[in-house]
């Protein structure tokens, strides 16, 4: 796929503070031996949301590890696959082999309990991807 021993992807929303963070870190968690992952923000907010960090907590995941980064701040290589959520217009077009928009709700202000559903719901789009990748049959382009 790439030079690199694994393939590279970046996870990419608006703020950089929820969904792209939580999917960086279930790929890291779970999936490390498969793929490098980072993520950016295309208007990166520089903080990482507290009901992030605590919903990753319930799972034993130290998200305040992370730091919110702007795309600007990405190193200029063609990345293996990107996935964006949500963020429309506002994720410019990033070099990549492949590409994918995840359509997950946008979880910042929502309740604890609704919070959880969309890190799951992160965490279950990161694994089949995974796995996709494992079997290089990961989406193309959409």
């Amino acid at each position: 796929m790439s030079e690199s021993p694994k393939p590279r992807v970046l996870f990419v929303c608006v703020e950089n503070s929820c969904r792209s963070q939580m999917a960086e870190a279930f790929a890291r968690l779970s999936f490390a031996d498969r793929l490098e992952a980072a993520s950016a923000g295309s208007q990166a907010s520089g903080v990482i949301n507290p009901k992030a960090i605590a919903a990753m907590a319930e799972l034993g995941y130290d998200l305040t590890r992370h730091a919110s980064k702007s795309l600007a701040t990405l190193p200029d290589i063609e990345w293996d696959f990107v996935v964006t959520m949500g963020c429309g217009d506002a994720c410019p077009n990033l070099r990549a082999r492949r590409r994918i928009d995840w359509q997950i709700p946008q979880p910042k202000d929502m309740a604890p309990a609704e919070f959880a559903r969309v890190r799951d719901l992160v965490r279950e789009h990161v694994a089949q991807l995974a796995q996709a990748l494992a079997n290089d049959s990961a989406p193309r382009s959409q």
